[in-house]
């Protein structure tokens, strides 16, 4: 009777077959595992461009209201109507931009061109009141600043105009963010549905893989491991007849090894009695040992060495009876006077006579040995230019810090100073009698007092914030763009692209804090910038910080040209090379004339300190 067909032996066809099945259910599973993953991260980056769009889409709502606020103020009395007319400016071009960025796309604010019919053909319905309101804007600014008087009955049919669309924009643009939302919730369904089918299908693979290839093989295992059984016990018998005659055998194999070590391993080798004198001795051993035939009477401590300190120690060595393998390095020194390292085994050769000879297989290692200590000393000499390296860069370090003390105090005597100056003088000033004078130099006081408390602010908020040491890294950079935001009145923003709160060694932080601070004040002094970005992004261990600004920007040329104190407000851009560099980061600033400038601060670090959730 035939056997099952899962109990069959395996032959090799069999197993090829089950084999290539095997690999094909498991390709199978890696391509389910690849195809979601690409999915999903399809997915994620266009959830990230979908959140972006939306947001943008909610912002330009309260454009419109700010557009149709800030002409409103134009008609009232008393108001700095030159300040209206440039935010007024400011708020027509950042709308008209969104507005054509939401359908055409944009790549420096990071959104892609609108491809959706339903969402195009609501843009399209509200394009006319989004133009009617730019441009009755617009001609509001132009008989604005062509009369300079009350407004006439031109600027009331405009602002009339501006009232009547933004009713009907503001809904528009409420259907359209539904319409982004909508859709994003649509291509998560989507996505959703198909990981289901994937895991689906990954599970259907692997249950047949456990039925058509797991559980054959398994039995044909059992079976195996049961005939390996039978097969040892009959080995057994086998091995104990094979020992036998292998303890006959192992004395002659182990004088043939012997042998055969000697003429296959060594080059430089000799042999010699209980006594020390020589048996024979190689050619080469003897060229290079520099001793002739008529030495070979000597005893072979003699011929290795001149040092008689050493001639002692061979000659005690060779003279010990032992029953293992001897192996040292050895340096000798020969009868030219040269000094020769020698990685040296000495061998016991047991006779049947019971007398020991030893034999002594050498190698000449005095090249690696030269080398060996050359690297040291590469290594020594590394190891002091890091430490020189290190100091000269501390020394900048504090370098730096003097020339930033220097700024601090420069800003306090020049602008803190000056104004308490002019407190104190304006105090002493007042005459109670004249009540006229008195009232306009206590308003004036007023204005100067308001200037000292910015200026205070400015110059304490330019120390180490709290934030840096309490909370980290992240938190600071967020509290000094929003702080230069209010003090300067500039649009200042702070993007976190990670999505855990991480802190780092507390040197590096603030060098981090210290040359992204120097960064967005550059801007804010030197660029001329309406508009600063800082970006953080944490992936693979590596901290990336980036300063967008749309300032003025130059010639990346004259970086190289510049001297190492050059920077009239902070320690410049040499110190922040040498900041970044101090904690192994790198630094890259780029930038052309007329469109601004990019400043990246790139940080690895093996791992963080911390590494927790972030909590909104």
């Amino acid at each position: 009777m035939s056997k099952p067909k899962f109990e069959q032996p395996l032959d090799s066809s069999t197993f090829l077959r089950i084999r290539k099945w095997y690999l094909l259910a498991l390709a199978a599973i890696a391509l389910t595992i690849i195809v979601a993953q690409i999915l999903i991260q399809v997915h994620l980056n266009a959830q990230l461009d979908d959140s972006r769009v939306i947001n943008v889409a909610g912002r330009q709502r309260a454009y419109s209201q700010k557009l149709v606020k800030e002409a409103l103020l134009l008609k009232q009395l008393g108001s700095d109507k030159k300040q209206i007319l440039t935010e007024l400016k400011k708020t027509i071009t950042t709308w008209k931009i969104s507005h054509a960025a939401l359908q055409f796309g944009n790549d420096s604010m990071g959104i892609q061109k609108e491809t959706h019919e339903d969402i195009l053909g609501l843009f399209k319905k509200i394009t006319p009141h989004h133009t009617a309101m730019i441009t009755a804007a617009q001609q509001v600014i132009a008989e604005e600043e062509k009369s300079g008087l009350s407004p006439t009955g031109t600027t009331q049919k405009n602002i009339q105009t501006l009232l009547d669309n933004e009713r009907t924009f503001l809904r528009l643009m409420d259907v359209i963010v539904n319409e982004y939302d909508n859709r994003s919730k649509t291509q998560l369904e989507n996505l959703k549905f198909k990981e289901y089918l994937l895991l689906i299908f990954s599970l259907l693979i692997l249950f047949l893989e456990i039925l058509f290839i797991f559980k054959p093989l398994s039995l044909q295992i059992k079976n195996t491991i049961s005939r390996l059984m039978k097969n040892q016990l009959e080995s057994d018998a086998n091995t104990d007849k094979i020992q036998q005659l292998y303890q006959e055998n192992e004395k002659s194999l182990k004088e043939l090894q012997e042998l055969n070590f000697v003429i296959d391993n060594a080059a430089l080798f000799a042999s010699a009695k209980n006594d020390g004198s020589v048996v024979f001795i190689s050619k080469k051993f003897q060229e290079l040992l520099a001793c002739n035939d008529e030495d070979l009477s000597k005893p072979l401590s003699e011929l290795l060495t001149a040092n008689e300190g050493q001639q002692q120690y061979l000659k005690e060595v060779l003279k010990s009876n032992r029953k293992t393998i001897r192996s040292e390095e050895i340096n000798v020194e020969t009868r030219k006077g040269e000094s020769i390292w020698l990685d040296m085994s000495i061998i016991p050769l047991q006779q049947s006579s019971k007398k020991q000879n030893v034999l002594i297989l050498c190698s000449d290692i005095t090249e690696r040995k030269q080398n060996q200590e050359k690297v040291e000393q590469l290594i020594k000499q590394n190891f002091e230019d890091k430490i020189l390296q290190k100091k000269v860069q501390a020394s900048q370090i504090v370098e730096g810090q003097e020339e930033e003390r220097k700024r601090i105090a420069k800003d306090i005597h020049d602008g803190i100073g000056q104004m308490l100056t002019a407190l104190k003088f304006n105090i002493e000033s007042i005459n109670l009698d004249n009540k006229d004078k008195t009232a306009e130099k206590i308003a004036y006081l007023k204005t100067l007092c308001s200037d000292l408390i910015k200026g205070v602010r400015t110059a304490t908020f330019n120390l180490t914030p709290p934030e840096l040491k309490d909370h980290g890294l992240f938190p600071a950079l967020h509290k000094m763009t929003s702080e230069l935001a209010k003090l300067t009145g500039k649009n200042i923003l702070f993007e976190n692209k990670t999505e855990k709160f991480i802190r780092f060694d507390s040197l590096a932080e603030t060098n981090i804090y210290r040359v992204a601070q120097e960064a967005v004040n550059n801007a804010i002094k030197y660029a001329e910038a309406n508009y600063i970005l800082l970006s953080i992004k944490y992936t693979d261990n590596v901290l990336s910080i980036v300063i967008d600004d749309d300032g003025k920007g130059f010639d990346e040329t004259i970086l190289d040209k510049l001297p190492k104190n050059n920077s009239e407000g902070g320690m410049g851009l040499f110190y922040m090379r040498e900041r970044i560099s101090y904690i192994n980061g790198r630094l890259f600033i780029n930038s052309i004339p007329g469109e601004g400038t990019r400043v990246t601060i790139n940080y690895k670090t093996t791992a963080p300190e911390k590494d927790v959730n972030l909590v909104s």
